[in-house]
């Protein structure tokens, strides 16, 4: 059967399959990625890698730490934290990136780890960054970092896939950052919503290796959970042009694994590049894609984001007109502090001041492009103008250090999230924009475009596709793993269920509330009379998007204290899917039946036993139900050991 470029990469990163199993959407799988990042975080990682016995990183070189989260935070309490990072690594013999060095996501980058035709994961949402060099970047919480240090392995449900076909060429001006700002903003009714992204077209190769990065970052905020554009002649020269660059530069400051006697880079190298090359990995032709999506680049212009929502576009013509005042701009962060970045942000800027009574704040993605920047004078340029440095790291854009906004006040930012709080005051608002429309709007005092723009409808379409029908799964079925199960179905219509409604927060660092406290106060808050109505054994119905919101875990365990079997849903928070499954708690996609359950039983009441008896079949991946069957993703063994183990920690732990 035809594979995605997607499957073909998870397919080369997937351990325990079957002898023949191809991998596909839908599949659970255990998977062994080539790399797995974790940045301030992992001083959280360290007491639960040490909490399941694990003695030694299974593979050294799989596991990358940087330091870039609270970087300029030098108090005692948080130097001993990077201290101790530092030395857990030394002791472990991993590479190791200081606070200063610049960004993880832009480090990965420079220094070969996200390799195209690779996977990688990282413990940070924007590790979708990777996926504009062609390499399958995704995150995975906490617990997932811990169970890789200590096994190398961690399981995976493959999502749907998409394919973003980008069609036609740029205007001049019009960068990368425009291009995830209209396409969050045109396509913003979640049609993407935990998809991995394969972006292709004829459009795509006008575009550069530092755009394409910038839009795989922030497929993260349209709510995917990737987005990769495919390994050709872009992304070949710009790693021989690195491969280049760090021959010249020598391996100064290189961790470990660097090949001092020979001075070659141990990733980015000119035998490495070849065999990629040479490797001509792509999809199959007749693959099958959930969903294709079109946007015509030449109809992109610059437009902001916001405020206070990434999915909330209009166009700086029309908010230059609206005349909005600002007070703070940044050039910052992983998805706009590249070279090109700051060289677009210069040449808008050369030879003017920034406004009085704007604060514009600039830091680099590494200290690599500050250095290469300040050899291009742009940086220079931006200082001149008036722009105040932070050192390489996040920052503002995660509400930390110097230059947060006020209350009341307005900024603009080349940063990827613009949340309500997230950068200062809740009583602030945020709009994203592109570096060059950034540092327009800190020069004229209000959002402001960087020069003439023609005005232009956008035109893009979307086709939903739909599966042919195969032959049953038939799912090998572990010892101890049942082949079916059954309960009655117990139905919650609610759309967007969030974790607060799951398990209320006033709960949540409670932690010495006990299983059976948890069981007690689930849904308290979506409906009240649920623990009383429903019954140990039920199958919970839930609407699409379940679990949205906080990463708290007793969203899921609590369902699973209360007695409940399993949750089928039209489509979970891929959070709360990692939360459940990595607390042996099965969860499943079933749209169609969902769907069903809404047409029969409406949206009158929050819970409803349905008197429906349904049976699962796990060996044939279906469901029955009121005399009907639908299609479930097999359950395959990664997820069956998780379920009989008790959970991640738990299978962990048997491995150590």
């Amino acid at each position: 059967m035809a594979q995605t470029l997607i499957e073909k990469i998870v397919q080369r990163y997937a351990v325990d399959l079957d002898a023949g199993q191809e991998v596909h959407a839908g599949d659970f799988v255990m998977i062994q990625p080539a790399h797995v990042m974790t940045h301030d975080n992992t001083g959280a990682v360290m007491p639960k890698f040490q909490s399941i016995g694990a003695k030694k990183i299974a593979n050294p070189r799989q596991p990358v730490y940087t330091l870039d989260h609270n970087v300029q935070d030098t108090s005692d309490a948080n130097l001993a934290k990077y201290h101790k990072i530092e030395n857990f690594a030394q002791e472990m013999g991993v590479d190791f990136y200081p606070a200063g060095r610049g960004i993880g996501h832009q480090i990965m980058c420079e220094e070969g780890y996200a390799w195209p035709g690779t996977m990688v994961v990282a413990s940070d949402s924007h590790s979708n960054m990777y996926g504009g060099l062609g390499c399958l970047g995704t995150p995975v919480v906490r617990t997932d970092a811990a169970a890789l240090w200590a096994t190398g392995k961690t399981w995976w449900q493959v999502p749907p896939i998409a394919k973003v076909i980008l069609t036609g060429k740029l205007r001049p001006g019009v960068t990368g950052k425009d291009v995830i700002i209209t396409l969050c903003g045109y396509f913003n009714q979640d049609e993407v919503l935990n998809h991995v992204l394969e972006f292709v077209g004829d459009g795509v190769a006008f575009l550069s290796l530092e755009e394409r990065l910038t839009i795989a970052n922030m497929t993260t905020e349209w709510g995917a959970l990737a987005g990769v554009f495919p390994i050709d002649d872009v992304a070949l020269t710009w790693l021989k042009n690195r491969a280049d660059f760090i021959a010249k530069r020598g391996l100064a400051g290189m961790p470990s694994d660097a090949d001092s006697e020979n001075d070659v880079h141990p990733r980015m190298n000119a035998q490495r590049i070849a065999a990629l090359a040479a490797e001509g990995l792509a999809a199959d032709a007749d693959a099958f894609y959930a969903k294709e999506l079109t946007l015509d680049l030449s109809t992109v212009v610059p437009h902001v984001s916001g405020p206070n929502h990434v999915k909330t576009m209009t166009s700086v013509r029309e908010m230059q007109q609206r005349h909005v005042k600002i007070q703070k701009a940044y050039l910052v962060s992983c998805v706009n502090s590249r070279v090109d970045d700051l060289a677009a942000a210069a040449d808008v800027i050369r030879g003017k001041k920034v406004a009085a009574g704007v604060e514009f704040y600039i830091a680099a993605a590494s200290n690599e492009v500050q250095a290469a920047s300040e050899e291009r004078g742009n940086w220079q340029t931006l200082v001149d103008a008036g722009a105040k440095v932070l050192p390489p790291g996040c920052g503002p854009c995660i509400g930390l250090g110097a230059g947060l906004l006020g209350d009341g006040e307005v900024g603009i930012s080349a940063t990827n999230r613009n949340f309500k709080g997230r950068m200062g005051s809740k009583s602030a608002e945020a709009y994203l924009a592109s570096p060059a429309v950034v540092a327009a709007s800190a020069v004229a005092g209000e959002i402001a475009l960087p020069g003439e723009f023609a005005d232009v409808a956008t035109k893009g379409s979307i086709k939903v596709n739909t599966k042919p029908s195969g032959q049953k799964a038939g799912v090998r079925i572990l010892d101890g793993f049942p082949e079916s199960l059954s309960g009655e179905l117990v139905f919650c219509h609610q759309d967007n269920l969030n974790t607060d409604g799951i398990y209320p927060g006033k709960y949540t660092y409670m932690d010495d509330f006990t299983p059976e406290q948890q069981a007690g106060v689930v849904m308290e808050n979506y409906d009240p009379a649920f623990g009383k109505m429903v019954q140990k054994g039920d199958i919970l119905v839930g609407g699409f998007n379940f679990g949205t919101g906080s990463s708290r875990e007793q969203a899921a365990t609590a369902l699973k204290y209360r007695g409940i079997a399993l949750v089928l849903a039209g489509s979970f928070s891929e959070t709360y899917k990692r939360n459940a499954i990595n607390n042996g708690f099965l969860v499943l996609e079933a749209p169609a039946l969902v769907n069903d359950l809404k047409t029969r039983f409406g949206t009158e009441k929050l819970t409803v036993r349905t008197a429906i008896q349904a049976r699962l079949d796990f060996a044939n991946a279906e469901l029955t139900a009121d005399g009907k069957t639908y299609a479930l993703s097999p359950v395959g063994a990664a997820a069956q050991e998780l379920v009989l183990a008790g959970g991640l920690e738990a299978w962990t732990r048997e491995r150590v």
